[in-house]
């Protein structure tokens, strides 16, 4: 099994959620969080005075697919995240060991299986 993290603009959320869905992706854990990269913020100016901006808004996704379906994942969120713009976000595909889903106590993929 595979973990999938993208953090991407969050006006990409829907785009890419639509994305998934169209690869067989039925299930995922999405979080707001704050970061940059290169960007490194930008200034904005606040009742006459600058300040800067250092963290900005993104959305992290997670997914956990099966091996087989890792690089089909991650070529539908560049795909449907890409904007061509500096910020756009990064894709992080890492090996998970093993799931469990607390209900059933079934284990690897078909605890990550949508059933």
């Amino acid at each position: 099994m595979k973990k999938i993290e993208a953090i991407i603009k969050p006006f990409k959320l829907e785009e890419v959620k639509e994305a998934l869905a169209e690869v067989g992706v039925q299930g995922m854990t999405v979080t707001e969080v704050k970061g940059f990269g290169r960007q490194k913020g930008h200034t904005e100016i606040y009742r006459g005075s600058e300040y800067t901006v250092d963290f900005l808004p993104k959305v992290k996704i997670e997914i956990v697919v099966d091996e087989g379906q890792s690089e089909a994942v991650a070529s539908a969120i560049v795909k449907s995240a890409n904007t061509g713009k500096i910020g756009d976000g990064k894709v992080f595909i890492s090996a998970v060991e093993e799931a469990i889903r607390i209900r059933t106590g079934e284990t690897g993929t078909s605890a990550v299986a949508v059933n």
